[in-house]
């Protein structure tokens, strides 16, 4: 067959490749051995089970190679999916940063395409699935740490939906990481960074070692050992963090937990008080809360702000001064593959993946709240025991002398696959056997403190609430300090899955092909707690108890097929269609088709229909409950009890989160439209449009939307005046206090989003001061919208934060390269466009809403050049945030970390990097 222009010229190769699914760059070995001969070898591709000729895929593939990471200075999986125009909303270390009742999942980094969520997007490692992060939790998905990055050759994203090929998971797309194949030598890698300010040090070091020329030997085995360090990064080391003037602009969103210690009057308290002419410090006060040291309160933690939670007469603890931004890290991973030659066409491998990721996350120290049967008597307040003789009253304090909070946490990933490839009477099959499993343990080691001998020291006047306690105080606090592996969990997958495929005959257009597969696979998920969690006597580590046992198991059994058909040399139809069946959840059938028209060698154009599934993952169906709690929200029915004090009725309130054994799968349709052409011998521009609509969707209603519906929702609210028997929910006729707010996943309505993917690659500029090329891959998202349950409005996210999260208008990654001889360089722009911020979070002195704020665009510029001062050693430096841009201001009230948005901008600052490579050959 004689090869195609678009193969046989270098740009147009390219941008076929970039146009149907093998993307505008292939790496080095497979360029070189494509001009060395006019016989292309036919390989498979993300997005299909046919094997056939790069330049001959149909779907929009987009290619990172090993060259690409290289030169961005990426050395995990979590900052190469961030570097992703396409991905939103991802899971990082940033959003994991909540110490203090929001340790669901801490740890996950993720993957999440189009924004469609953690759950719908598939990670795979050499096109076939890993275990899931074992923590329970919201999100079910491939923990990105796992990842063997060190041996990476490329990844291959495919942005379509993918439900009928790879089944559940696949809706958003796939993200496929593909390892080397065949390796012969060693080489050496060496990487160290450091920020310009201070903290979020980086080194890593790799080794790669292989033997055996599969072509001579018939053999060939490698193996890959990467370690990694990153350094901790602390607010104390940030001037932006000072910049942002959290204290100034959201001292609402701060915490009334301060030390010394806030008092909580009641309204007939207050009177009292106010009829004695009793002051603080020359001051009658007016509010409900009150401080004794106000208002010199204790800087620069404790602050008295007059719009701060802690009210005027109180203090507000800025806990942005008490905190870490980045975690302190370690990874190692391994990597080894063999295959052998058996002859006759036929070849066996096998794979063997060992990952370990260590993070420690720092938080700030511990508070207590002492209410209800746990009211400090006022005989214990000097100055108010003469005042209020013979009472007692509600305190909230921030215990500074038990130091910071700092948690553990470890994920262990591995992975073993043995399979066969090869031909055999004209199919081309491949099979094999894969069992995955993740590992994680959650350790509280410092902060956390046993509670009811929290409490009954401060009682016995031990712990001081008010100020600095005695030598024999601290002495208890350290005895009563917890340093225990308080959750643990494990999921596994097995599986077997084989696939063939063959030429039937030949068509106009090249051979009619087809294939078949199948897969048989045993998830499992196990999660259990130490004695001292499920004793429920952990300060701040709360539990419900011997639900956080969990032990379930399900089977799954797929079958799938697809047809290629090129009709003609303009005219090519991909077919698919595949059924999966959930164990208790039942089958679904899923159907796609795929069309490449090419009426030139200058332009193609594409299109593909199908749809998609989402099965729900054994969290959804069966996780422990979790405890954890809201951003600051006012309670209309309490805030009516208390005559509107936000003081006392806007709070963190409590919330219980509970599994639905009763979940339907998520359903999907989808379609794109697409184009690629190609300029001139230099410029390929590709574009395609997507959407996607999801029903059925899997979701939990927002606490704010539960609060500011209940006429709707209020049976989901527990308040102590209603006698439920609610274990913590002691009956109090006169309390309207919320006792926790209840969330189930359910299935809920529809999501719908769509937008533009654009690509523009230039490339082969040769001059006389060298050899230039730019590559921009943007996304532009025209709509991201979902309803909170069925017959619902649907409510926007679209260059709008709302909940937990915003889906940018525009992203996109640009990058600029010159080489000439030994030397190279290359420029790179991150970008992220502007939107309106969540401009939701309440005042709780004023009850006025925060003054509305549009997030600025985040851009950020990266810089690396290169020397290869021989044929086996080449060195690299490069300056990530090569301006020093700070995260833009936010007033999100969903993270932890307030004043700007942790999700998805970097905390580092300008970070410089030296790496080297050597090869011994």
């Amino acid at each position: 067959m004689t090869p195609p222009r678009a193969c046989t010229r270098p740009v147009l190769r390219a941008t076929a490749l970039a146009a149907l699914m093998a993307s505008t760059a292939v790496t080095s070995h497979l360029a070189q051995a494509q001009e060395a001969t006019s016989t292309l070898n036919r390989v498979e591709v993300t997005g299909s089970a046919i094997k056939r000729l790069e330049s001959e895929t149909a779907l929009p593939v987009q290619v990172i190679t090993k060259a690409d990471i290289i030169k961005a200075g990426i050395t995990t999986a979590a900052e190469l999916v961030a570097s992703i125009s396409a991905a939103s909303n991802s899971l990082t270390d940033g959003a994991s940063i909540a110490i203090g009742g929001y340790k669901d999942q801490m740890g996950f980094n993720s993957a999440n395409l189009r924004g469609l969520g953690t759950s719908s997007t598939l990670v795979l490692l050499n096109g076939r699935r890993m275990a899931n992060f074992a923590s329970p939790g919201d999100d079910a998905g491939v923990d990105l740490n796992t990842i063997p990055m060190a041996a990476i050759q490329r990844v291959e994203v495919l942005l379509d939906g993918a439900s009928a090929l790879y089944g559940a998971d696949a809706i958003g797309g796939v993200v496929n990481f593909i390892t080397r194949k065949d390796y012969q030598g060693l080489q050496l890698d060496a990487y160290a960074g450091a920020s310009k300010e201070g903290g979020a040090g980086k080194r890593s070091a790799s080794l790669a070692g292989g033997f055996g020329d599969y072509a001579k030997d018939g053999f060939n085995v490698f193996a890959v050992l990467d370690v990694q360090k990153t350094d901790a990064l602390s607010t104390s080391q940030r001037k932006f963090i000072s910049d942002l003037k959290v204290p100034e602009r959201l001292p609402h969103l701060l915490s009334s937990y301060p030390m010394p210690a806030n008092i909580l009057l009641s309204d007939d308290q207050l009177t009292a008080l106010q009829d004695q002419g009793f002051k603080i410090n020359g001051r009658v006060p007016t509010s409900t809360t009150i401080n004794l040291s106000a208002p010199n309160c204790n800087p620069p933690h404790s602050l008295n702000l007059k719009d701060g939670i802690g009210g005027p007469d109180g203090c507000t603890f800025d806990y942005m001064r008490d905190v870490e931004l980045y975690p302190d890290s370690k990874k190692l991973s391994f990597l080894s593959r063999g295959v052998l030659d058996l002859g006759g066409g036929h070849q066996a491998f096998a794979e063997l993946s060992l990952a370990k990721a260590e993070t420690n996350y720092v938080g700030t120290s511990t508070r207590i709240r002492l209410r209800r049967a746990n009211e400090l008597p006022t005989s214990m307040i000097p100055g108010l025991d003469s005042a209020l003789p013979d009472e007692t009253v509600e305190v909230r304090a921030r215990l500074l002398e038990a130091g910071p909070r700092k948690s553990n946490l470890e994920s262990r990933g591995e992975r073993l696959v043995l399979g066969m490839s090869g031909a055999l009477a004209g199919w081309d099959y491949d099979w094999a056997l894969n069992h995955s499993t993740n590992k994680v343990a959650d350790r509280d080691v410092r902060g956390y403190l046993l509670y009811q001998e929290l409490i009954d020291g401060i009682h016995k006047g031990l712990i001081n609430v008010f100020g600095p306690s005695s030598a024999a105080g601290r002495d208890y606090l350290e005895k009563i300090q917890v340093n225990d592996e308080v959750r643990s969990a494990k999921g596994s997958m097995s599986s077997f899955d084989a696939k063939a495929s063959r030429e039937l005959m030949r068509l106009d257009g090249g051979a009619l092909a087809i294939a078949f597969g199948g897969e048989l696979r045993r998830e499992k998920v196990e999660s259990r707690a130490s004695e001292l969690l499920l004793s429920d006597n952990i300060n701040e580590d709360w539990t419900p108890g011997d639900s956080q046992f969990v032990k379930n198991s399900r089977k799954v059994w797929a079958a799938y097929g697809e047809l290629n058909a090129p009709f003609t040399k303009q005219v090519e139809l991909q077919l698919a269609l595949r059924h999966d069946h959930y164990q208790k959840i039942g089958g679904s059938t899923n159907p796609k088709i795929g069309l490449r028209y090419q009426p030139s060698t200058d332009l193609l154009l594409r299109a593909s229909a199908g749809r998609g599934f989402r099965a729900p993952s054994m969290n959804d169906l069966y996780r422990p409950t979790k405890f954890g709690s809201t951003q600051v929200l006012p309670d209309p029915v309490y805030c009516a009890d208390v005559n509107n004090d936000f003081g006392r009725c806007a709070n963190n309130w409590d919330t219980q989160t509970y599994s639905n054994p009763n979940l339907k799968p998520e359903r999907s349709r989808q379609f794109s439209l697409g184009m690629v052409f190609e300029a001139t011998r230099n410029l390929s521009v590709s574009l395609d449009y997507w959407n996607i609509q999801k029903s059925d969707l899997i979701s939990t209603i927002g606490e704010d939307i539960i609060l500011a519906n209940l006429d709707k929702y209020g049976k989901l609210v527990h308040r102590y005046n209603m006698d439920e028997g609610l274990e913590g929910c002691d009956y109090d006729p006169d309390d309207y206090e919320i006792c926790f707010i209840e969330l189930r996943k359910e299935n809920r309505g529809k999501q719908r989003t769509s937008g533009l993917d654009i690509t523009m690659d230039l490339k082969g500029l040769r001059t006389g001061v060298g050899d230039f090329g730019a590559k921009l891959v943007g996304t532009l998202a025209l709509k991201s919208e979902k309803q909170t349950g069925y017959g619902d409005g649907f409510v926007s996210n679209l260059g709008k934060f709302v909940t937990d999260g915003v889906v940018q208008r525009w992203r996109h990654r640009l990058t600029v390269d010159w080489s000439q001889g030994p030397w190279s360089l290359s420029l790179s722009n991150n970008y992220i466009s502007a939107y309106d911020d969540q401009n939701s979070a309440i005042d709780t002195n004023s009850g006025k809403v925060v003054e509305k704020n549009k997030v600025k665009a985040y851009s950020l510029w990266d810089l690396s050049g290169a020397w290869n001062a021989s044929k086996d050693l080449t060195l690299r430096a490069g300056i990530k945030n090569l301006f020093n841009t700070a995260p833009p201001y936010s007033n999100q009230a969903y993270f932890f970390i307030s004043g700007y948005d942790p999700s998805y901008t970097d905390p580092r600052g300008r970070f410089g990097y030296l790496s080297v490579q050597y090869q011994f050959r």
